[in-house]
């Protein structure tokens, strides 16, 4: 997954930051390299996933720039053949190796050219400038904050920033960094024209477009796994990829050991796809120990992440230990764009595409910031195809009165794309919604209730969840994830927008616990 550091001023404490880097060790296991440009210091923990030589080993130079880089450059070789064109030469098959001749040759404007997951940080050695920018969607982790001195830091993680700066803050997605400006360049949530395409004709591009992505995103020179829940979104990436692989691709997947929705659907879609599939048990003891290190890594108290994160994390972790796999491909930021439970409760199309909007906006704090986390404390790299910026911006331009649940059954259109094909049996792609942290087993959040009420009296809580007054605890749960969380982030919540949860405007949707099993369309969804 690789981790970025940068400190952009001059007279660092180079010594203090090699200490806060090594935070994030498990991001770039492979390598570290930290160079002095005279006006600031760049650093690179490197997990080798394109271009596997030393070669390809960060920051690159070029006539006085440098630059370090967290990301997959999609379509990297076409734009290198053009660079080699214009007389630039390259050292390694790192994808990252283009950024500098692009940026010799288009400036900033080359940030809105590429098809990309990344955040980097780029030294001008002609200005002495330093610039950064990150993803329209935010995939790739980019935090910033100022020192004591006014320097800005920038860092793949918050946990590399703690200690050097005095408050913490997300950078924001589809942006660009300079001369203590941030300048969008992506608001790839926003719609310029609505599409016009009738139902047939949006799922027949829904589905090449789906397809594309994942096709993409299989081009590794190490190894690729994928993370099968047994729901839809999961089982169609498998079921893309599996047909566009010449060998049987790997799958995993994760539940309690009594009661795991999702262990049996996710073992029909293996069989149906042909491929190696490897099953992870886990306990209610493990997910009770591993807690107070999920809430760590994530660098979040929001009740959604956490419990969703608590599978994610220990198959990720079976996965490091008994495999070769360095990539894995998942299939989170369908809901943002279909709908979840939730949206069938939308009053009107207008007020389901702005909630599309504001969820795809600060998905990087949440879905996307769990997937990150999960994998790459794990040493291992995320890729989603969901999130493929072509296949986004039609999703969000097809006209919302189709996308909500008019048809008694959410994500219709997503379903419908991939009717009658063959990719997954009908009673995967019919299946009704259950949330992933549900899924992996109802008694999995169960536990967690109940053991968040042994910790705290009525009274107790009460009095603690009073000494937040952003993002107020409201129950034993959340004041239980916000104190671990403070225990590693102290004063940082406001890194995070708040608790992902439902709608609390729309009727039906006022409910005190971001499960969907609350909301009273559930019906058979986990069952």
């Amino acid at each position: 997954m690789c981790s970025i550091l940068g400190y952009c001023g001059k007279n660092g404490d180079t010594q203090a930051l090699l200490q806060a880097f090594q935070r994030t060790a498990s991001r770039g296991p492979d390598d570290m390299r930290v160079v002095d440009t005279g006006k600031g210091i760049l650093g690179f923990q490197r997990l080798s996933i394109m271009g596997l030589t030393p070669s390809g080993m960060q920051p690159f130079e070029l006539d006085g720039n440098y630059v370090v880089c967290n990301g997959e450059m999609y379509g990297f070789r076409e734009q290198r053949r053009m660079l080699e064109e214009r007389g630039y030469t390259f050292q390694s098959d790192s994808d990252c190796e283009i950024l500098l001749p692009m940026y010799a040759e288009f400036g900033t404007e080359m940030f809105s050219m590429l098809d990309a997951e990344f955040a980097c940080i780029l030294y001008d050695g002609r200005t002495g400038d330093f610039l950064a920018a990150r993803d329209p969607i935010g995939i790739r982790p980019l935090y910033y904050g100022y020192d004591g001195k006014g320097v800005i830091l920038f860092a793949s993680e918050p946990k590399d920033l703690e200690g050097l700066v005095t408050e913490i803050f997300p950078f924001p997605p589809g942006c660009y960094y300079r001369n203590g400006e941030f300048i969008s360049y992506c608001r790839i949530e926003q719609v310029k024209e609505v599409s016009e395409d009738g139902l047939e004709t949006a799922c027949g591009k829904i589905r090449e477009k789906l397809i594309a992505g994942v096709k993409k995103r299989l081009v590794a020179d190490a190894k690729v796994g994928f993370l099968l829940s047994g729901g839809l979104d999961s089982s169609l990436v498998c079921a893309i990829a599996a047909r566009e692989s010449e060998k049987p691709i790997e799958t995993f997947a994760i539940g309690m050991e009594k009661d795991a929705i999702d262990l049996k659907y996710a073992r029909q879609v293996a069989e149906h796809i042909g491929s190696h599939h490897t099953e992870v048990f886990m306990t209610p003891e493990e997910v009770i120990a591993s807690l107070e290190e999920v809430v760590e890594l994530l660098g979040t108290y929001d009740i959604t992440t956490i419990r969703a994160s608590m599978g994610m994390y220990l198959v990720c972790k079976a996965i490091h230990e008994t495999t070769d796999i360095r990539v894995l491909l998942t299939g989170e930021i369908s809901d943002e764009l279909f709908g979840y439970k939730y949206t069938d409760f939308a009053p009107d199309a207008q007020a389901f595409q702005e909630e599309a909007q504001k969820r795809i906006r600060e998905l990087h704090m949440y879905d996307v910031l769990r997937a990150d986390r999960c994998i790459s404390v794990n040493s291992l790299e995320a890729r989603v195809p969901f999130g493929d910026l072509d296949f986004v911006r039609y999703v969000m331009s097809v006209d919302p009165e189709m996308k909500m649940n008019r048809y008694g059954k959410g994500k219709y259109l997503l379903r419908h794309a991939f009717e009658g094909l063959g990719y997954l049996p009908d009673e995967i792609l019919w299946r009704e919604k259950a949330a992933f942290s549900d899924a992996v087993g109802h008694s999995m959040v169960d536990d967690l209730k109940a053991y968040a009420e042994t910790r705290y009296t009525d009274e107790e809580f009460e009095e603690k969840r009073r000494a937040y007054t952003f993002a107020q605890p409201f129950t034993k749960e959340s004041l239980l994830y916000r104190e671990l969380f403070e225990k590693y982030y102290p004063g940082q919540a406001q890194m995070v927008a708040g608790f992902w949860m439902p709608n609390r405007e729309w009727e039906g949707c006022d409910v005190d616990d971001p499960s969907a099993r609350v909301l009273s369309n559930y019906g058979d969804s986990g069952k």
